[in-house]
């Protein structure tokens, strides 16, 4: 594992939350890794969780919670707390949530809503203070097309 990991930022405009999370959070388990989604509230904590379950018709997302037994058997584990139970390799950022360490991640995923101007500002607060830090950074956006590319 590397010392420090990459972390990308994606900026949500044309799709939601609902659309994205799921898509990512299968190619870190194509990669063979586990994920941490690290949450701002219980509430996004259930929507999130409840949306894992049903975001196909014909799949779901195994997942669970970190507050449920097993937490440290999951390939993809919800929590609100910096802990990383399952040893994740991949930690996913929602709603403003805080970073923490990042020690012992290959990637950090910080999705935010581009809709949401105080989000926006936070995250550029949180690009800027990571950047003075020398960070690993990089900048998703969607185009029109709804095709992801790095802008940064």
């Amino acid at each position: 594992m590397t010392s420090s990991p990459e972390i990308w930022f994606y900026h949500l405009e044309r799709s939601s939350l609902e659309q994205v999370l799921p898509g990512l959070l299968e190619k870190t388990r194509e990669r063979g890794w586990k994920a941490l989604v690290r949450v701002g509230s219980p509430d996004r904590l259930d929507a999130v969780d409840r949306d894992l379950w049903t975001f196909r018709d014909d799949a779901f997302m195994a997942h669970g919670r970190a507050d449920r037994p097993h937490a440290e058997r999951q390939p993809i584990l919800l929590s609100q707390s910096a802990e990383n139970l399952n040893g994740a390799q991949a930690l996913f950022i929602l709603d403003g949530a805080e970073l923490g360490r990042t020690e012992g991640y290959e990637r950090c995923f910080i999705l935010f809503d581009g809709r949401d101007d105080v989000a926006v500002q936070a995250e550029r607060d949180r690009w800027k203070a990571l950047k003075g830090q020398g960070a690993n950074l990089a900048y998703w956006k969607q185009s029109p097309e709804g095709v992801w590319q790095k802008a940064a």
